[in-house]
């Protein structure tokens, strides 16, 4: 993790609650919640490598894919890297976890996140990866 100034600290702290709002509503299979925490702006690359742009297209790809979700297994979501580009834009690295009764399989997401003009952070940028076993 990047060496927190006092400042950083907080701005660290703030992210990692954005990433375990994802892990949450991941859990809960819960769009509204995640839609919450995305830029209007946004860009997304899935962990099958659809490219969505704009929030609409989010939208649309996160409500089918959580009404769709498997129901057996969990989730787990821990930052494992924080840079700030800029004291409101900062790129966060993911070890993502998920745990089923027939297979367990591990993802690498890639977020960017900005200060909105309230403070809050929001992901404008998301590329997962799944994690080649072995």
């Amino acid at each position: 993790m990047e060496a927190e100034s006092p400042a950083h600290a907080a701005d660290i702290e703030a992210i990692k609650r954005v990433v375990a709002a994802v892990e949450r509503s991941q859990r809960r299979r819960d769009p509204d919640e995640f839609l919450a925490l995305i830029h209007p702006d946004a860009v997304w690359t899935t962990i099958r490598g659809r490219v969505l742009v704009g929030f609409a297209e989010i939208e649309e790809f996160t409500r089918k894919l959580l009404a769709s979700a498997e129901r057996e297994g969990t989730v787990s979501y821990e930052v494992t890297h924080v840079r700030f580009v800029r004291p409101d834009v900062a790129v966060v690295k993911v070890r993502q976890r998920y745990r089923a009764p027939d297979h367990d399989r591990e993802g690498a997401p890639l977020y960017v996140l900005s200060k909105d003009e309230a403070g809050r952070w929001l992901l404008v940028a998301g590329q997962n990866t799944v994690v080649a076993a072995g």
